[in-house]
């Protein structure tokens, strides 16, 4: 009896990193865009895809850009219109891969991976570098990153009058716990 139980464990456990995909469509991207003195620039998206794909190391994010959510309407209208044009560039991408992982590493304490890749915003792409901390929780596998973008490299035109209003370079953070199918499948029953 203990040994079948104990076979079922490490079949389960193998069978849970031995998946294709791990995967949400509810990550949470933030981001401020705040100067001192000025209106407060934040805003929160809470439909964040995220893929990672364990054997080739390959992780994606795919944001819809008029899915972020800003306390002002107005602000909000502003950034769809204005800046990001999202009904020309509707979503942002970052595809990349994740530097010495093996998914067989991830277990409950947070490691510190970099993931160099093509970040994708309003029509122009940029390789980067961005630090991510991986750990294993109950709901599956957590991801955590912060990195600045720069309105610069993606040619956001901010009009000259409000420049000095909002920061040239966004604070952005990311979290989302990806599952595998099988694990989504299994909630969903």
């Amino acid at each position: 009896m203990k040994r079948t139980t104990l076979l079922i464990l490490l079949l389960t456990a193998f069978s849970i990193f031995a998946q294709d995909k791990f995967k949400t469509n509810s990550a949470v991207i933030n981001f401020e865009a705040s100067v001192p003195y000025f209106e407060e620039i934040k805003a929160v998206n809470r439909s964040v895809i995220l893929v990672l794909e364990p054997k080739t190391s390959m992780f994606t994010c795919t944001v819809i850009v008029k899915d972020f959510q800003f306390k002002l309407d107005l602000m909000q209208e502003h950034f769809n219109e204005n800046y990001l044009e999202s009904d020309r560039y509707p979503k942002a991408i970052f595809k990349g891969k994740i530097s010495n992982f093996d998914i067989k590493d991830i277990n409950e304490t947070e490691k510190e991976y970099l993931i160099k890749g093509k970040l994708a915003i309003h029509g122009k792409s940029k390789e980067v570098d961005i630090k991510v901390f991986i750990k294993k929780v109950k709901d599956g596998i957590q991801i955590i990153s912060d990195f600045p973008i720069s309105v610069s490299d993606f040619n956001i035109a901010i009009p000259q009058k409000i420049v000095s209003k909002i920061a040239m370079t966004a604070n952005t953070d990311l979290i989302g716990v990806i599952r595998s199918d099988e694990e989504m499948l299994l909630t969903y029953k």
